[in-house]
């Protein structure tokens, strides 16, 4: 299982305007859907409805090889496109633009990475900063204080037959993108990669359901899906950049 093509092909097109207009509609319906029995519905989001979401970064995961600038531009028209439906009361709209806005975010933010190591650095610090967030932070005072506030820039993942979402934040979407993104550049194993962090982002959302938290840190789902399945390629790709740095050096 390798990296993404460098181009974004017709066919992988076709499946991601597919998938887009799926999520679109399933989160334009889900409402006037029959609803499941408690914990169904999580299972339901959890096994179907997320993976959807994250497969959607996948099939879009080519255009993480566009040049810096033009992948800030499509971000901010996805942002822009966000705002104008928002305003419209398009939910499921934004909700899918929101979706574009952060995954192209974190495919530019993959473009200050010059060295596989920088992004495995983040992955192990990253992880530490949300669990505090989360737990005394930024992220506790909002969800506690101003849930309002994180329902509007939250990725939504609509339950059916109700008026209720599941929600992930935005770093969490940004850094899937990026460690997918750098999987592709660096040649690690993205679609294994893609699984990870996937079935790891589904564990996090029934643990919160089965706790019956407000929320729980989805980063380190994130940040561990990324670093398990490739700590050998890591720890071989810091092996050869240090030879290379040491070999480099001038004799004393």
């Amino acid at each position: 299982m390798g990296g993404a093509t460098p181009v974004l092909t017709r066919e992988r097109a076709l499946a991601l305007a597919a998938l887009g207009i799926a999520l679109l509609a399933y989160g334009a319906v889900s409402e006037h859907l029959p609803a499941f029995r408690m914990g169904v519905d999580v299972v339901f989001v959890g096994l179907v409805v997320l993976p959807l979401t994250t497969a959607a970064i996948w099939l879009a995961l080519p255009l993480a090889g566009m040049r810096s600038v033009l992948l800030l531009y499509a971000s901010a028209l996805a942002g822009a496109l966000l705002i104008a439906l928002t305003f419209l009361g398009a939910a499921s709209a934004a909700n899918v633009a929101k979706l574009a806005c952060f995954a192209l975010v974190g495919f530019w933010f993959l473009s200050l990475f010059e060295e596989l190591w920088w992004v495995a650095l983040v992955a192990v610090l990253v992880p530490w900063v949300d669990v505090w967030s989360v737990a005394a932070g930024p992220s506790e005072y909002v969800l506690e204080k101003r849930p309002g506030i994180f329902d509007t820039v939250a990725v939504d993942f609509p339950v059916t037959g109700q008026a209720a979402d599941i929600n992930i934040g935005p770093p969490d979407i940004v850094f899937f993108a990026l460690f997918l993104a750098a999987c592709a550049r660096f040649g690690l194993r993205t679609a294994w990669t893609w699984v990870a962090m996937t079935v790891l982002l589904t564990v996090t959302l029934f643990a919160a359901w089965r706790w019956e938290t407000l929320g729980l840190p989805a980063l380190p789902a994130v940040a561990l899906g990324f670093l398990l399945p490739n700590a050998d390629l890591i720890a071989r790709h810091l092996r050869t950049a240090w030879r290379t740095r040491r070999d480099a050096e001038p004799a004393k």
